[in-house]
């Protein structure tokens, strides 16, 4: 009987260390409440204090962005392009009209998060065209998001 209640200290003696150490540790832990609006910039500086405080992203993590990348890139030429009729810009080189209607067409059709080599060429030739751009300047006027820029 001595033999069971000695372990049974033992473990009771463990679960208070590990309880101790568990409460050390939440003590020393810092807890941030951040407030704000949407596209406000919350989730911006909890990655520059991860970036900062723990040795920023590993590999896996910089290749997850990716596909946020893509989509975000994505969303804003389509956001930029519909704008272009609402403010009744013009494209300065009207070959852009196509590649806005390939573009429109294609972002119903391609697996979201990906980048196609035929989509990548029509945002980049759109992006360069100066109606694109002057639309761009007028983001204001319109819900385009803060990554957009």
């Amino acid at each position: 009987m001595g033999a069971g209640a000695s372990a049974e200290e033992k473990h009771s003696r463990e679960l208070e260390k590990k309880l101790k150490e568990d409460a050390e540790k939440d003590a020393r832990t810092v807890k941030l409440l951040l407030l704000g609006a949407g596209e406000s910039g919350k989730s911006t500086i909890v990655k520059q204090m991860k970036i900062i405080h723990q040795d920023g992203y590993s590999l896996e993590e910089c290749l997850e962005f990716i596909a946020i990348i893509y989509s975000n890139t994505l969303q804003s030429m389509l956001a930029i392009v519909r704008a272009m009729t609402t403010l009744n810009i013009q494209y300065g080189d009207t070959a852009r009209q196509d590649d806005a209607r390939k573009l429109l067409h294609l972002s119903d059709t391609i697996e979201e998060g990906t980048m196609p080599k035929e989509l990548s060429e029509i945002i980049g030739r759109l992006w360069k065209d100066s109606g694109i751009q002057a639309c761009f300047d007028r983001a204001s006027e319109y819900q385009l998001n803060d990554s957009a820029g």
